[in-house]
């Protein structure tokens, strides 16, 4: 085991002062504190302000001869940081063991000023140990994390019989003919295992929790900024309690597993509401459930913060503006629409407006307007729900997803009547959707009346601020993105921050095509859709493409991001 002498607090602020880390004004108030300890220094210098953590626990590294490690907790096996060593040491002596191989354990530590634990650790483990520096704030992440959820996981499994039980959700049907003693939904280790979970990917910034049964365990994944990662491993026989304690806290049937279900569940997170949707859909293994992952701030934003050219934004604020008409709001799923009606609608809620939403489910429950969820049970459906709609005195519908023809002819009839319609439809561009609208019955004549505008949007992640650097792309890119030669683009390298990736962060690209005289003549005479772009481009509107490219030159994403999200789109 390699060792290294005991940090001496008493002349580290010194040493700081010297090395420029801690400027003189904070000795000064460094020196005013009266519960400064040798225990709590380290944590004070931090707390007070006087001195990142990052900056400190790096200049620690440094005169210790040790080195520092980014603890990054999707980067980390659960096996290797829970099994060889107890959670209640490595909480005191707050070690995380993130590396096991032939040649011994690497562990990282904050607890540098006495170091004797670690001659007990070495013994107890009987391994030889390479040690690093962390920061406290990852280490206790990953503590709390790691060891949080695997107590659960492990606390339940002890309490179930070792044999497998039936599970007749799973199409592969293991039947004992012992009798099972099963873990109940309201079991404390299967509901700590599931608020592990839950707070687990608050913490990550996670937009989605999926978890997905397999042959032989369930594999819990969180998306992050529109990329999924695999984190921890079920056992088998704990994939029934925990999908009904979620089914249960969502509001879900139980005993139906052979359906699928949404629901949704509110809770809170650093004091501020957070609404997940739940689905559920029976797999060949079981049922597999996504949690999808709604932040008010994200969902309600001002509309200038997601993403829009100005020229676009300005477009886009004079269609939803008007006191009547249809707005079109299109893109494949996950492209951000719900954020975008959402944030509109937030815009436009005065006590001046009755507005009222048709979705399917609620994504948010907000006090700001109606909103009404589909039943096709009690034949609540879109289209019938716009006809009472009408009775209520309304001047602004929200229609969650036009699906169908019925639906579509109900949206068009509520803008044509005097009231303004925003709404979702699943097309590539914005100058699909009167051709799609078309295919589902909606007359030409119709559509050119009440169509006012259409946006269509997509996310493309962010490069990573603390990383960036510039480069010059090769001949073939610029010749691709239509760029002169000698421009520099931006990329991340990856850091701490994003984790690797280069990326932080997911903003939007819109591409808004305002319905002119000419774009609804051309619909009245079924022009073909690369018509009807050219006429739009022609008329000012910046295709999804060319306001990506936009995004790239400004060194807000990458030539790869573009290539991904516009593929299909012009």
């Amino acid at each position: 085991m390699r060792t290294f002498p005991d940090i001496d607090v008493r002349t580290l602020p010194d040493k700081l002062n010297s090395a420029g880390i801690l400027t003189d004004d904070g000795l000064e108030r460094l020196s005013r504190f009266d519960d400064v300890t040798d225990e709590n220094m380290l944590n004070l210098l931090v707390a007070r302000g006087l001195v990142s953590e990052e900056l400190l626990y790096k200049f620690l590294a440094g005169i210790t001869g040790l080195p520092f490690k980014i603890l990054d907790p999707l980067e980390l096996d659960y096996q290797v940081v829970t099994e060889l060593l107890p959670g209640a040491f490595a909480q005191k002596h707050h070690l995380v063991i993130f590396d096991d191989s032939d040649a011994g354990l690497k562990v990282a530590t904050c607890n540098l000023q006495n170091t004797r634990y670690l001659e007990d650790l070495s013994h107890m483990l009987g391994r030889d140990i390479e040690l690093y520096v962390g920061r406290p704030s990852e280490i206790g992440r990953v503590i709390r994390q790691f060891y949080g959820l695997h107590g659960s996981i492990t606390a339940a499994v002890r309490e179930m019989d070792s044999r497998e039980m039936v599970d007749l959700g799973n199409l592969e049907r293991y039947v004992s003919s012992e009798t099972d003693q099963k873990v109940e939904p309201n079991d404390r280790p299967i509901v700590n295992a599931v608020n592990h979970l839950l707070q687990y990917a608050f913490e990550e910034r996670a937009s989605d929790i999926h978890l997905e049964p397999h042959r032989k365990g369930t594999v819990v994944r969180l998306r992050i900024d529109g990329v999924l990662h695999d984190i921890y491993k079920i056992p088998k026989k704990l994939h029934p309690p925990i999908i009904s304690r979620i089914k249960m806290i969502s509001g879900l049937n139980i005993a139906e597993k052979r359906r699928p279900q949404d629901g949704r569940i509110r809770t809170h997170f650093d004091g501020k509401p957070v609404e997940i949707r739940a689905s559920s859909v029976p797999v060949a293994f079981g049922e597999k459930v996504v949690l999808r992952i709604l932040d008010p701030a994200m969902l309600m934003q001002d509309l200038g913060m997601l993403g829009f050219r100005n020229d676009d934004l300005e477009r886009y604020r004079e269609a939803i503006w008007r006191p009547n008409g249809l707005v079109l709001v299109t893109g494949p799923t996950g492209s951000g629409k719900t954020t975008t009606l959402y944030s509109s609608l937030s815009m436009l809620a005065t006590k001046e407006k009755n507005i009222t939403t048709v979705e399917d489910p609620i994504e948010f429950v907000t006090d700001e307007f109606n909103q009404i969820s589909v039943q096709p049970l009690v034949d609540l459906t879109f289209s019938n729900s716009l006809k009472y709609i009408l009775r209520q005195d309304p001047d602004i519908i929200m229609v969650g997803e036009i699906r169908d023809s019925e639906t579509a002819r109900s949206a068009m009839r509520c803008a044509l009547t005097g009231h303004l319609v925003l709404s979702t439809l699943h097309t590539n561009d914005s100058a699909s959707a009167a051709i799609r609208l078309k295919d589902m019955g909606v007359e030409p004549y119709l559509l050119s009346t009440t169509l006012v505008a259409v946006v269509a949007q997509r996310l493309v992640r962010m490069i990573c601020d603390k990383c960036a650097e510039d480069y010059v792309p090769s001949r073939s890119l610029r010749e691709s993105l239509g760029l002169e030669e000698g421009v520099t683009l931006k990329r991340g390298v990856g850091c701490r921050s994003c984790r690797g990736t280069g990326y932080k962060g997911r903003t939007g690209v819109f591409e808004v095509l305002g319905m002119t005289e000419s774009i609804r003549n051309a619909v009245m005479r079924n022009a073909p859709i690369d018509e009807i772009r050219r006429l739009a481009v022609g008329e000012g509107m910046v295709t999804l493409r060319d306001n990506t490219i936009a995004k790239v030159r400004a060194g807000i994403t990458t030539p790869e991001e573009m290539f991904k999200v516009t593929l299909g789109a012009e």
